[in-house]
């Protein structure tokens, strides 16, 4: 489905991310991962090339624009153009507001919001060049609903959601697609590590009776990333068993 393609993921080398860049490698796309750390990044690598999979990777400061334009640059010199963007990197916190530090709130909106933009500004004039491109981001369920704990997680994802539609209405004239994936409860590592007195009950308010796996999120930016999804642009798209509350 992505046969030919240069992708780019963001918080590659874990969780949600890491199961994209491996869907996207199945399905013979030539795939960038970044990571926060050297370290993470290449032990990414190495995981992917025990399963015969080859990627490649980069850890920029993703709130540091000049650094992220560098890399960018960088990655189409070297692969000759840049087809799709997955801006994935992200942190969630919980907590009741008066716990949530002014400086908590800004890192994750920092990480969240802002490194977003930066990734997107330093790759669209390449792909306005191109007359084509795909722009994908991680949104959430609670951007829609909310979250009885927790406001920044959710307000960053409102945030995501607006530059998603707008960025789309800009960029259609160019040939350019952004939409964006909602994944509801997923098992990710932090959600595997819950005890399954925790797990049930979450369980129970999900209509398709499961937690989501990783995959069925990676699956979902396969085919928006896909020629499949050509006319399908502005749309934040839930992933999340019918989990509407």
């Amino acid at each position: 489905m992505l046969k030919g393609k240069i992708a780019i993921v963001t918080g590659g080398t874990r969780g949600i991310g890491f199961e994209t860049v491996k869907t996207f490698c199945e399905n013979g796309a030539k795939v960038i991962l970044f990571g926060s750390r050297k370290e993470t990044v290449d032990k990414a690598l190495n995981s992917l090339k025990e399963e015969n999979i080859e990627a490649d990777g980069y850890y920029p400061n993703l709130n540091n624009y000049e650094e992220v334009e560098r890399v960018i640059h960088e990655i189409k010199d070297k692969y000759g153009r840049i087809d799709i963007v997955v801006n994935n990197a992200g942190i969630s916190q919980k907590g009741p507001i008066e716990e949530l530090s002014a400086e908590d709130f800004e890192k994750i909106m920092n990480l969240n919001v802002n490194a977003l933009f930066n990734v997107s500004k330093a790759v669209t004039p390449i792909m306005k060049e191109q007359h084509d491109g795909v722009i994908l981001n991680t949104s959430s369920m609670v951007s829609k609903y909310g979250q009885p704990s927790g406001v920044g997680y959710p307000t960053s994802k409102f945030a995501v959601n607006g530059f998603t539609l707008s960025l789309a209405r800009e960029l259609a004239p160019f040939n350019i697609r952004v939409n964006a994936v909602a994944p509801g409860i997923t098992k990710t590592d932090m959600v595997a590590a819950l005890p399954e007195a925790m797990i049930a009950p979450l369980i129970k308010t999900i209509p398709l009776g499961r937690i989501g796996e990783p995959r069925d999120i990676a699956n979902a930016f396969l085919f928006l990333a896909s020629d499949m999804a050509s006319y399908i642009s502005g749309v934040v798209l839930s992933v999340d068993g019918l989990a509407r509350s």
